[in-house]
């Protein structure tokens, strides 16, 4: 296993949403608000743009992707600090 480095969650959560703005699927107010460690792999939160019903609108699918990107392109880097 690779070590990782040890970050907080804010300047975790700083990093990520500075990937996200750049991400080519950025759009106004994506952001990811909570991360939590599973594991090796970070998990990110944020507002998933659920309809009146609770079930996925059209940019949650988005938002899934670039929660993804975002864990596929940190955990290999960081892990939470206890």
């Amino acid at each position: 296993m690779k070590s990782t480095q040890a970050i907080d969650k804010t300047a975790l959560l700083q990093k990520a949403n500075e990937l996200i703005v750049g991400h080519k699927d950025y759009f106004s107010g994506l952001c990811a608000t909570d991360v939590e460690q599973k594991g090796e792999v970070l998990v990110f939160r944020g507002d998933y743009f659920l309809d009146e019903q609770g079930l996925p609108g059209s940019k949650s699918t988005v938002v899934f992707n670039v929660f993804k990107f975002l864990a596929t392109e940190l955990s290999p880097l960081y892990h939470l600090q206890e």
